[in-house]
This record gives structure tokens, sequence and C-alpha cells, in this order.
């Protein structure tokens, strides 16, 4: 059986973790449910640890940056991180756009790095943010490579965000093939709607497919044919990283 005040303070940390502006404890008991004599308690457990820091004058409570240092240090044990970092830069010289690099977890994508691209008006994403992977490029491609019967079970319900999200799994399924057979899948306006993007997978030496690589701007800069005229250098970006992975992709 889990532990409920681990469970709690999990919870709890995460609240402030997604929080943009620190939190009083009042709000942060009614958010979660709990009494505010527990959610001091956990609090002060986790100002004591050092992921937790509170503000005399107000009483506000805030994270640390010990998730970020423990983060940092998980992300470093990942060899495709270092690995990709070589390769991200010349893409999104090449494109002049954002370049993310991305893993599947659940029904969702994380993005574990990106490089920002040339051009001054770009697409606005946090490294450590989430994104519905039937929405977005790099999530596309790496769901692409899934079983049905497992798609399915990993993301029950198709979730419309913009009028452009494919809800209709018949409909992302035919997508889904045609990404996967052609090496590359498309955003176009399905997450937000005023960005677009392309992703390609990344396959380790066993042939596992590990994440993602894609590239994501504007719509108006992209929209007319110009996001497709990239796909070849995004292809590119990922066989070159799963090669020096150690994968046999063929050209």
């Amino acid at each position: 059986m889990a532990d409920k005040a681990f469970i709690k303070g999990i919870n709890l940390l995460t609240a402030l973790a997604q929080s943009p502006e620190p939190r009083a404890l009042t709000g942060l008991a009614t958010q979660l449910g709990m009494t505010k004599s527990n959610t001091h308690r956990l609090l002060s457990t986790l100002v004591e640890l050092g992921f937790v820091i509170q503000d005399g004058s107000m009483g506000l409570y805030r994270p640390t940056l010990r998730l970020w240092e423990l983060g940092a240090q998980i992300i470093g044990r990942l060899d495709f991180v270092a690995i990709a970092r070589e390769y991200m830069p010349k893409l999104a010289a090449t494109t002049g756009e954002t370049v993310h690099l991305s893993v599947l977890q659940g029904a969702e994508v994380v993005y574990l790095d990106k490089t920002e691209g040339t051009q001054v008006v770009r697409s606005y994403t946090q490294i450590g943010e989430r994104a519905p992977a039937w929405c977005v490029a790099t999530g596309k491609i790496l769901i692409a490579q899934l079983d049905p019967d497992v798609l399915r079970s990993q993301i029950p319900k198709l979730q419309g965000y913009t009028p452009r999200t494919l809800t209709d799994f018949a409909k992302l399924d035919k997508e889904l093939k045609a990404a996967r057979a052609r090496g590359i899948a498309y955003n176009k306006g399905e997450w937000r709607d005023d960005v677009m993007g392309a992703a390609t997978v990344i396959f380790d030496a066993s042939g596992s497919p590990i994440a993602a690589i894609g590239i994501s701007g504007p719509s108006l800069r992209l929209r007319n044919g110009i996001l497709e005229k990239h796909a070849s250098a995004v292809i590119e970006a990922g066989r070159s990283i799963s090669r020096a992975l150690g994968y046999g992709v063929s050209s």
C-alpha cells in the first residue's frame, strides 16, 4: 500500500514546482484538499530537506533549485542527450527554428532539451514542459512506433485543444502510419493554434525508439509548404544521432 504522507508530500512539491508564483499555505491546502496543519507539517519537512524555502516577510513558499539539481543529474546520465546536443545546433541553424529533444511518458511527451532557432520570433517552450503526445510532432512520431493496442491503452482518450487536434482514433491511426512510413511527423496547429512543427524518431543501438528530435515555430512562417521543406534536415539529424548511438540506419 502506498504511503499516503509520502504521496501528499510529492503532490505538494509538484504544486509548488508548477506554480509560477510563491504560494500561501492556505491556498496550497485548498488546492490539494488537505488540512492546513497537515500542509504546514509537510512544508516544514520540505523546508528542512532543502526542497522548499519560505519568504520570511510574506510567509509564502516556493521551491528551491534542489529539484532542478536532481533532474539535471538524471538527464546527465542519459547518454543520448549529450550526443543529441552535438547535432541540435546544426539543425537549428539550418532551419532557423527552435529544436526540441523529447521523450514519451505515457500519454505525454517531455521536453528534455532545446536549442533556440535563429529567427527573432520563435515558439515558446520550456525544458521539462509536457505536451499531449497526439498533438505535437515529437509525440506523434513516438506514438507512431507503438502497436495500436498499446497506443489505445496508453492514450484512452484524445482530448481536443484546437480545431485541428485529431480526436478520432481512426484519423490519428492513418496519420501515424503515414508518419512512420515517411520517417517524420507534423503538427499543424494541433496543440497551439499558432505553432507548427516537424519531428523524427531517434533509435538506440538495439533499434528501440528512445526519443524524438524536432523543430517548431510560428504557423505564419511555416505554413504553405515551408515546414515540409525542412523535413530532410530533421530526418538527417535524427539519423545522425541514431548512428552515433550505434543504430545502423540505412541511407
